[in-house]
């Protein structure tokens, strides 16, 4: 399960070939369920689940909790529950006669553990806008690694993609540089937890004062909805590719994390001194940031 470094989260799949959810209450659907939830409930202990679907709040899905509640001892709380089951249409098997015409029943997807795999164990100061960790180590295996490799996570955060970096391998050199010393502080927790304090240094600056040169550098620009203002985007973008064509070594990559894509994709156009090597959208708490992996020109 700790391998999983990109995957948001572990189910067990279910499917029923039924009509409807209300026949998920029956005996021997409802006892794979139960069984699901058990395999889950070993994984990592939970007192509470909830529904995931829609409709979660009907009649059905009340007497649906109330079978699960009474067959596994677990709290069928809506809005809290530790123990996910995702209830959803089916699909019927491609290459079947039937395929696009017969019911396609019905999924119960039950979450292994309490968290989701994006919830590190090292996370134990929170900062206001931190970086999903799940993205930030896809942003690493996007990035390539070496153990060569030096590297700086430029307006760092709580160090997450710092993290998340050292924890994919060795670095000959990492550095992390944020303006806020709170910031800093809740970095340096965090690193402490991962067991990686003495492979990082850490830097409270500006960005646009930092000195040395990186074969890797990564960031996680501010955005509107937290720090900072939708007005000042533009100049923020502009600062940052300028200090990292700065700081960067001959066929240095730039990896950016950034919510503001008009933003970046204007940025991006004006600058001569990076090349866009690929561009992937994801999803982050109802938003869809974009990964922008730039090689130095």
């Amino acid at each position: 399960m700790r391998a999983l470094t990109t995957a948001v989260a572990s189910f067990v799949v279910l499917h029923f070939d039924v009509p409807r959810p209300r026949s998920l209450t029956s005996g021997e659907h409802l006892a794979r369920i139960v069984e699901a939830a058990y395999a889950s409930l070993r994984v990592a202990g939970s007192s509470t689940f909830r529904f995931e679907a829609a409709g979660s709040d009907s009649a059905v899905f009340a007497r649906l909790g109330e079978e699960i509640a009474r067959a596994t001892g677990l709290k069928h709380d809506d809005e809290r529950g530790e123990l996910v089951l995702r209830v959803r249409r089916g699909a019927p098997a491609h290459g079947s006669p039937a395929h696009g015409t017969a019911d396609p029943g019905w999924d119960v997807l039950v979450r292994v553990g309490n968290r989701p795999l994006s919830a590190r164990p090292w996370r134990v100061a929170d900062y206001p806008g931190a970086a999903n960790a799940t993205i930030a180590a896809a942003m690493v295996r996007l990035a390539g690694r070496s153990d060569e490799q030096r590297v700086v996570n430029l307006m760092s955060g709580s160090g997450t993609l710092l993290i998340e970096r050292l924890l994919a391998g060795p670095a000959a050199q990492a550095v992390a540089i944020d303006v806020s010393s709170t910031a800093t502080e809740a970095a340096r927790a965090n690193l402490e937890a991962a067991g990686l304090t003495r492979r990082a240094t850490l830097v409270t600056g500006d960005v646009a004062a930092a000195e040395g040169e990186y074969d890797l550098l990564l960031a996680d620009p501010p955005w509107s909805d937290l720090h900072g203002t939708h007005a000042t985007a533009e100049q923020v973008h502009t600062d940052l590719l300028g200090t990292a064509a700065r700081l960067a070594a001959p066929g240095a990559r730039l990896l950016v994390l950034t919510h503001e894509i008009k933003v970046m994709d204007r940025v991006l156009r004006a600058q001569t001194g990076w090349s866009r090597t690929s561009e992937t959208r994801v999803f982050a708490k109802g938003h869809h940031p974009r990964i922008y992996v730039l090689d130095r020109t």
